[in-house]
């Protein structure tokens, strides 16, 4: 019963943290785009979801020419416009207002009419960038790592069901191969997606995810522990499977971010890598923690198997409804 209730305490902190959506505080998008004559086409794309209180907006050095036009999206607003700089952008900044207690980040881009391009990640330590003559390529290693691993970290749907494999798996070789065969997955899917060889509406993908959390659950809640588990009996083919839909909800981040054009296939390695290095991060955590549960002579089943599975079963089912709901209602928006 203690174990039973300490999940249910856990499943109701974890739904309020998580609020409707695992991905809720998305990154705003600002993009200047040169056109002709100094003057710059400028996009910004802000999620309509933000933290309480925030007023994120873009500061630019140049004239506005008119009023930006208007469209909504079902998760964000997007505003276009242009800017006159007759001077250029070079030695100026580009700057977002209001990231300080956002609870997210703006990714900036910026496209030079000779095809160069750059790519910041503009944070509420670092808002403002100073446009530079030419595009460091550490630079955008460096952006786009940091923000594979911040995607991983946040979306806590990605990170408990790596959390659930290593309660499932344990340590060896099982629990390699698994996380390999995972790994591997989402690669495929991230680098075809960002690419535009496939394109999967990410409503469904999102459920898929949320399936993938209740799919670990039910082997935890099986009476051997998951032993017999088709995860366990098949430790790379499953998580394979999983991965692929883990891939395409990371494609979707990256899509919001964009790829530069000068530099696509090293800032998308560089996400990817930013990806595993947070999930290697929650594996060489988990791992300690499991081995001293372990030592502490506690049920291995209460604390390792019945507690991940209800938490784990709870949100998941949670997450399939509200994003099951929010596809539908979509759907029917755009029918009628």
């Amino acid at each position: 019963m203690k174990a039973l209730a300490a999940a249910l305490a856990l499943v109701a902190a974890l739904v309020a943290a998580t609020g409707a959506s695992a991905h809720r505080l998305a990154p705003s998008y600002l993009e200047l785009r040169e056109e002709a004559d100094g003057r710059f086409a400028v996009l910004w794309r802000t999620p309509r979801v933000v933290a309480r209180g925030a007023r994120v907006a873009p500061e630019l050095p140049c004239q506005a020419l008119g009023a930006p036009d208007a469209v909504e999206e079902p998760a964000a607003l997007v505003l276009r416009w242009r800017i006159a700089c007759s001077a250029g952008l070079v030695g100026r900044e580009v700057k977002v207002t209001g990231l300080d207690g956002s609870g997210s980040d703006a990714l900036l881009r910026i496209a030079f009419a000779d095809g160069r391009a750059l790519d910041r990640v503009l944070t509420a330590a670092r808002p403002a960038f100073r446009v530079p003559a030419t595009a460091a390529p550490a630079a955008v290693a460096a952006a786009y790592l940091r923000m594979g691993l911040e995607h991983l970290v946040s979306g806590l749907d990605h990170v408990l069901f790596v959390l659930g494999l290593v309660a499932l798996l344990g340590g060896g070789r099982r629990l390699v191969l698994a996380i390999s065969a995972f790994t591997l997955g989402h690669s495929v899917t991230l680098a075809a997606a960002s690419l535009g060889l496939v394109r999967v509406p990410s409503a469904p993908v999102e459920v898929g995810i949320a399936l993938s959390l209740v799919a670990v659950a039910l082997a935890l809640a099986r009476p051997d522990g998951g032993a017999g588990a088709g995860l366990v009996r098949r430790p790379g083919a499953l998580p394979f499977a999983f991965g692929l839909l883990h891939g395409l909800g990371f494609a979707g981040a990256l899509a919001a971010a964009g790829l530069p054009a000068g530099a696509l296939p090293l800032a998308l390695l560089c996400f990817n890598l930013g990806i595993e290095l947070g999930q290697l991060a929650l594996v060489a955590v988990a791992l300690p923690l499991l081995a001293a549960l372990r030592r502490t002579g506690l049920p291995r089943r209460a604390f390792v198997c019945e507690l991940p599975a209800t938490s784990l079963g709870a949100l998941g089912v949670y997450l399939v409804l509200e994003r099951t709901f929010t596809w539908l209602t979509d759907l029917a928006g755009e029918i009628l």
